[in-house]
C-alpha cells in the first residue's frame, strides 16, 4: 500500500551522505603478477584516491595509507597515475604520482613495517612545478618512462609536454637535469608510451592547439635505441581531421590503434615492416559504432590484445560494452552479465581481461572476464545495495526531437519510490540535466544522486545534446560553433515534450549542470523560459575570460571549435555568455562553486554574482575551501546536495524539514 504525498517531499533512505560515501569509481586499473590493482576514491577520506591490491587469493588491500593520495594532474584531469612490477622474492615495485607535490614515488609495499615511499622527482618552484603521469615501469633499465608536463612560467598555459624518462635509483629526486627526455616536443600533448613486445619501438598520440584529441591527434611511432633513446619518429596514423584517441601493440607486434576516420571510432591493425615501416591499416571490426572515446586523460584504454591474438574491445552506441574480437575474422562476442557500462580502463592478464563495469541497477565494480569459458565475476570493490533497490531509479532510454528535426538521446529517470505515489492529477517537478564536458554523455549506470531525487518524487532528464559523444563524428561535431546554442536548445527541447506528454509538470522544471553543464544551465537560463530554477555547478560564465587566461592549458583553445576563434567572431563571445546578460535571467538559481578550481575558477562566479545582485532575482552561491574541479571530499557533497535539494522545495512549493533551509537573496 502506498501512501500519496506531493511529488518531492516523500521520505527516502537514499540520504546525501549515503550519496556522498557512494561518488567516485575504481579506476587505473592494472594487473601485478597474478594481482589486481587499481585506485579507488575516499571520500570521507578528504577526497583523496588510494591505491587497492586485490592478492592471487582474493583478499583486498589498501596499498598506501593517508595521506598518499594517488592522483595525476598532468593536464588538470590528470592521467593514469601509478605502475607495478612484479618482483619475485621481494615483492611488487610501485611508483605513484601523489597529489599534493606531483612528484613521483617509489615504493615497496612489501618491504615490511616502516616502509616509506621515497621521491623519484623534484620540486620545481616555476608556476604548476613538474607533473608525471601514464608511468611504464623499466626495472631493467633502471627507469619509468612517462609523460612529463613542466611549466615554464607563471601562466597556465606556459607549459611544456615530452616523453621523459626517470631514474630508479632516486638520482632525480632533486635534481632535474638527471631526467631523461625522450620525445622531442613536437607536439604540446602527448599520451605515455606504449612499448613493443620486442623492446624496438615505441608508440604514442600526440596533437596541438588549436585541436583537442576528439578533432585531430597523430599517432606517432619511434625506434628505441640500445641507449634507450628515441629515433626516427614519424606520424604513421591521424591528422588535423582524424582523431585516434589510442595505440598499442598485439602480441605479434602489429600496430593497433583506434580512429575515427570513418566518422565513427573504430579499431586498425598495420603490420610493421622489418625497418618499421607500417603497411596498409586494415579495419578489424568496421561498424557505425564507437571503438573508442574522448581522450581527456593520458593513458585510458579502450582496448587491449590478448596473448592469444584476440582483443579485448569497448564498443556500442551511447554506451560502451566489453566484447572479445577476433581480428582474423572480425567476430565479435560480447560477455555476459549485467553491465551495460564498460569505462575505458581495461586489463589483461593471460586469458582473462579486467574491466569497470556498471548498469542501471549497479555501481561501479571490478570485474573479470575469463576467455576461455566466457564466465564474468566480480572480483573488486563489488557493488552491494544499501537500501532496497527499489528506491534505485528505472531510467528509460529514449531519443527526443529537436529543432530542424534532429535527433536528441536521452535517460529519463522518473520519480520511483516503493512507498509513496503522488497525489492523483499531480504531475512531478523534473530537473533536466546537461553533462559536462561538452564533450561527453551520461552514462546509464547507477548513481545515487539521482536516486536520491527520484526517490523523493522528483524525476530527473540527462540529456545527451548535439556535441555528446557515443554516437559518431557528426554527432559530436553538431556543437562546433554553436556552443551555448544547441546544447541549450536540445535540453530545452526534451523539457518542453516532457511536458507536452503529460510526464512533467511544465510550471516545475529545473535546468542543472556542472562545468560544461554549468555553462548549459546558466545559458538556458538566460536564453529560455522552460526552467522554473536552475542549479549551476562550477561553471564557464564568461567566454571571453576563459578564452584568455582564466582557464588551463588542456582547454585554453577549446572555444575555437565550440564558439570560433575569439578574434574572427568576438560578437558571439557577448552575445552567448551568461555574464553578459544577467538582466535576462529572472528564474531563481543556486551555484556551487570549488575555491581552488583552475579549470572554471571561482572569479567567473565572483564576476556573475556580483552583476546579479540587486536586481531581485533570488539566489544563493556556495563555496567550497579545498575543492577543484568536481568535488571529492564528503562534507562537500552532502552540503551541496542537500542545499539543490532546498531550492527545489522553496520553488516547487513541497516541504523539506529535513535538509537544511536554503537562504535566497536578491
Amino acid at each position: 500500500m502506498q501512501t500519496t504525498a506531493a511529488h518531492g517531499s516523500w521520505p527516502s533512505p537514499v540520504t546525501a551522505a549515503l550519496a556522498a560515501a557512494d561518488d567516485g569509481r575504481p579506476d587505473g586499473l592494472g594487473t601485478v603478477g597474478d594481482e589486481v590493482w587499481w585506485t579507488a576514491p575516499r571520500p570521507t577520506e578528504g577526497g583523496r584516491r588510494t591505491l587497492v591490491r586485490r592478492r592471487a587469493d582474493g583478499t583486498e588491500e589498501t596499498v598506501l595509507p593517508p595521506p598518499w593520495n594517488v592522483r595525476s594532474r598532468v593536464v588538470e584531469y590528470g592521467g593514469r597515475p601509478w605502475a607495478a612490477v612484479e618482483r619475485p622474492g621481494t615483492g611488487p615495485l610501485l611508483v605513484f604520482c601523489h597529489f599534493p607535490d606531483q612528484r613521483l614515488y617509489a615504493h615497496e609495499p612489501d618491504a615490511g613495517p616502516g616502509a616509506e615511499p621515497r621521491p623519484l622527482t623534484p620540486v620545481s618552484p616555476v608556476g604548476g612545478g613538474l607533473r608525471w603521469a601514464d608511468p611504464v615501469l623499466l626495472p631493467e633499465r633502471g627507469e619509468v618512462w612517462c609523460v612529463l608536463e613542466e611549466f615554464t612560467g607563471p601562466a597556465p598555459t606556459d607549459v611544456r609536454r615530452v616523453l621523459a624518462a626517470v631514474p630508479l635509483d632516486g638520482s632525480a629526486a632533486e635534481d632535474r637535469t638527471a631526467v631523461r627526455e625522450l620525445s622531442d616536443g613536437r607536439h604540446r600533448f602527448v599520451t605515455g608510451p606504449r612499448i613493443s613486445p620486442d623492446g624496438r619501438r615505441a608508440v604514442w598520440i600526440g596533437w596541438d592547439h588549436p585541436l583537442m584529441p576528439w578533432d585531430g591527434t597523430e599517432a606517432v611511432l619511434a625506434d628505441i635505441t640500445p641507449e634507450g633513446t628515441f629515433a626516427r619518429a614519424r606520424t604513421v596514423a591521424g591528422g588535423p581531421e582524424e582523431s585516434v584517441p589510442q595505440a598499442d601493440w598485439d602480441a605479434a607486434g602489429r600496430l593497433l590503434f583506434s580512429s575515427d576516420r570513418t566518422g565513427w571510432w573504430n579499431l586498425y591493425r598495420a603490420e610493421l615492416a622489418d625497418d618499421g615501416t607500417p603497411g596498409p591499416a586494415r579495419p578489424l571490426c568496421p561498424r557505425e559504432e564507437e571503438f573508442a572515446g574522448p581522450l581527456w586523460q593520458t593513458g585510458l584504454t579502450w582496448f587491449r590484445a590478448l596473448e592469444t591474438g584476440p582483443v579485448a574491445v569497448l564498443h556500442g552506441r551511447g554506451d560502451a560494452v566489453l566484447g572479445i574480437l577476433d581480428p582474423e575474422t572480425g567476430v565479435l562476442a560480447d560477455a555476459s552479465g549485467p553491465w551495460t557500462v564498460w569505462t575505458p580502463t581495461l586489463a589483461v592478464h593471460g586469458t582473462r581481461v579486467l574491466g569497470v563495469a556498471a548498469g542501471p541497477g549497479r555501481r561501479h565494480e571490478v570485474v573479470e572476464l575469463d576467455t576461455r569459458t566466457g564466465r564474468t565475476r566480480v572480483v573488486g570493490s563489488p557493488h552491494t545495495d544499501r537500501v532496497d533497490p527499489a528506491h534505485y531509479p528505472e531510467p528509460v532510454v529514449r531519443i527526443f526531437t529537436g529543432p530542424g528535426g534532429r535527433e536528441i538521446h536521452a535517460h529519463v529517470h522518473p520519480p520511483r519510490n516503493p512507498a509513496f505515489t503522488g497525489p492523483e492529477g499531480e504531475l512531478p517537478p523534473y530537473v533536466i540535466r546537461a553533462h559536462g564536458g561538452p564533450t561527453g554523455h551520461f552514462p546509464l549506470a547507477l548513481d545515487l544522486e539521482t536516486a536520491y531525487f527520484t526517490s523523493r518524487g522528483i524525476g530527473v532528464a540527462d540529456v545527451d545534446y548535439g556535441g555528446s559523444t557515443g554516437y559518431g563524428r557528426a554527432y559530436r561535431e553538431r556543437l562546433r560553433g554553436r556552443w551555448g546554442v544547441v546544447d541549450v536548445e536540445d535540453c530545452a527541447a526534451v523539457a518542453r515534450a516532457l511536458a507536452a506528454e503529460g510526464t512533467a509538470d511544465p510550471a516545475r522544471l529545473a535546468i542543472r549542470g556542472g562545468s560544461a553543464g554549468g555553462w548549459t544551465s546558466a545559458a538556458s537560463l538566460v536564453h529560455t523560459d522552460v526552467y522554473a530554477c536552475g542549479t549551476i555547478v562550477y561553471p564557464v560564465l564568461d567566454l571571453k575570460g576563459w578564452a584568455t587566461d582564466e582557464t588551463h592549458d588542456f582547454e585554453s583553445r577549446y572555444l575555437d571549435g565550440l564558439v570560433g576563434p575569439l578574434d574572427e567572431v568576438p560578437e558571439r563571445y557577448e552575445e552567448r555568455s551568461p555574464i553578459e546578460h544577467v538582466d535576462r535571467i529572472t528564474a531563481p538559481f543556486l551555484l556551487l562553486q570549488g575555491l581552488d578550481d583552475v579549470i572554471c575558477p571561482p572569479v567567473q562566479a565572483e564576476r556573475f554574482l556580483a552583476r546579479v545582485a540587486g536586481r531581485g532575482v533570488p539566489h544563493a552561491a556556495l563555496f567550497f575551501p579545498g575543492e577543484g574541479h568536481g568535488f571529492r571530499a564528503a562534507d562537500t557533497m552532502i552540503r551541496a546536495l542537500e542545499a539543490e535539494l532546498s531550492l527545489y522545495a522553496r520553488v516547487f512549493g513541497f516541504d523539506r524539514p529535513d535538509v537544511p533551509a536554503l537562504e535566497l537573496r536578491t
